[in-house]
């Protein structure tokens, strides 16, 4: 009998912070990282594979992804679970809410959770966990049972909901958000939120530094207004137009509110979504340096560090926040060489043609937000990141290790004895063209469309069971739903 389930060599590792990748081989017995040493490339194992001398990163935890919100959930969870694979990510955090979109229904999540997860059981490619948003005030009462019962330690807030569309214009909210008569989702539900996720923390002390809020961060009444002036104006058209709606400051102003509710509130854990500018990370740190007490992490996505409002393929790059102009670019990868910057996400959310794109089609204010992007988040970082000088141990801490951590992931983010055997193999000598067509994703377009990458993911590992081969998606789906803490 073969000692390992699994034996790959000729691999160089990179592990989270390294200074350098190192030239060894990974054993895996039971979907666990058994041992990991160069004398382990000629140990007896069920399967033996060489890895070409190619990158190995720990599989990719991709913090933020929304299966579900455009397409049926069950379809979305195997259809954008093959796209994970496809970029390396072996485990997806997918945010879920009660209202429009997703399940179209309201109610509480004792009901509506259980439907989630029956819904798409068996049907991801990869480990997946969700994050989940207090809508109501019923479901600040539920939050101790979802992290119980359910495993979800993390929920979020989308700051603008309460008066301003999703798409770009304000809109129906009562029926969009499907929250009793009487209830509003506002500044002050922001506030209780907050202070029902710090009793959890203060319930469940061995798991407070797991439990956390995570905030979309832009100003309902600023982009109200904005958003009046550019269509009113006429001159801007296109992403330009929409970025102009949605000006920096605006993101600015909801951080510093957020911020200032956390120290109100005691809520120590804060993420800070997607940050799309200098403006916003800069309010950020001023907040960080404000309230020294909060555990701020920041994240931005990939979408943001790769393209502008001028250089993406068309309104399908439609996102909230909006991709900024060059100058925020640079700024934001600025923030992610010097550390400022905590992990980097796809914000993946397949939106297929027929339903991204409103008439007239060019009109980018009836197009609807967010794109996929989850298969160029590994490809795209060590591509740019190269380029700009970001070391591969750090894109390894930026994908996986901080993410992992943040989540109650505790068997994610590494490649080291002990931890699921989540590995992605990575030909750093591969340039190729994005193309649409050639995705795993149901999603027909990409605001990446022509972009060319240095760097390709050739094969995914989850749990030591190979899921992409040479490019390839391979088997039936195998991934798992991830009650958190992992032990």
């Amino acid at each position: 009998m073969s000692e390992y389930d699994l034996v790959l060599h000729n691999i160089e590792l990179v592990r989270p912070g390294a200074d350098a990748p190192e030239r060894t081989a990974i054993a895996v017995r039971d979907g666990r990282i058994a041992g990991v040493g160069p004398e382990l490339a000629g140990a007896a194992a069920t399967e033996v594979v060489d890895g070409g001398g190619k990158l190995a990163f720990p599989g990719v935890v991709d913090a933020h992804q929304h299966w579900g919100i455009y397409n049926e959930l069950g379809a979305d969870t195997e259809s954008e679970s093959r796209a994970c694979a496809q970029g390396g990510v072996t485990t997806a955090l997918t945010y879920m809410r009660t209202g429009q979109y997703y399940l179209n229904k309201g109610g509480e999540y004792g009901t509506f959770f259980p439907e989630v997860l029956a819904t798409s059981e068996g049907r991801s490619h990869v480990d997946y966990g969700f994050h989940l948003a207090p809508m109501m005030s019923r479901h600040i009462e539920e939050i101790p049972e979802l992290v119980e019962k359910f495993g979800v330690p993390s929920f979020k807030v989308f700051m603008f909901y309460g008066s301003h569309g999703l798409h770009g214009r304000s809109s129906d909210q009562s029926k969009f958000l499907m929250i009793p008569d009487g209830e509003r989702y506002d500044y002050a539900h922001f506030e209780f939120v907050m202070r029902g996720i710090q009793a959890a923390r203060e319930a469940f002390p061995d798991r407070a530094d797991e439990i956390s809020l995570s905030l979309h961060c832009e100003t309902a009444e600023i982009m109200t207004a904005y958003t009046k002036i550019v269509e009113r104006d006429g001159k801007l058209t296109g992403l330009e137009a929409y970025s102009a709606s949605r000006p920096a400051h605006s993101e600015g102003l909801a951080i510093s509110i957020a911020s200032y509710l956390a120290h109100e509130t005691g809520l120590a854990n804060i993420n800070l979504l997607h940050l799309s500018s200098r403006k916003a990370v800069d309010a950020a740190l001023r907040m960080a340096e404000a309230f020294p007490h909060i555990d701020f992490r920041r994240e931005v996505t990939i979408g943001h560090l790769l393209a502008t409002f001028r250089t993406a393929h068309g309104i399908g790059g439609k996102v909230n926040p909006p991709l900024r102009d060059q100058d925020d670019v640079d700024a934001l990868w600025e923030y992610v060489l010097d550390g400022t910057v905590d992990w980097v996400v796809s914000d993946h959310a397949c939106c297929r043609d027929e339903t991204k794109f409103g008439s007239p089609r060019e009109d980018v204010f009836v197009a609807k937000s967010g794109f996929g992007g989850t298969e160029y988040l590994l490809a795209g970082l060590v591509s740019e990141g190269r380029r700009r000088g970001l070391p591969l141990g750090r894109v390894a801490e930026l994908i996986s290790r901080n993410p992992a951590r943040r989540y109650g992931l505790r068997t994610k983010g590494d490649v080291a004895v002990g931890f699921d055997a989540d590995i992605a193999l990575v030909d750093p000598d591969h340039t190729w063209v994005v193309r649409a067509a050639d995705s795993e994703s149901t999603q027909e377009y990409t605001p990446f469309e022509g972009f060319e990458l240095s760097a390709r993911v050739t094969d995914t590992f989850l749990r030591g069971r190979r899921v992409l081969a040479e490019g390839r998606v391979t088997g039936e789906p195998a991934g798992r739903y991830l009650s958190r803490p992992t032990a």
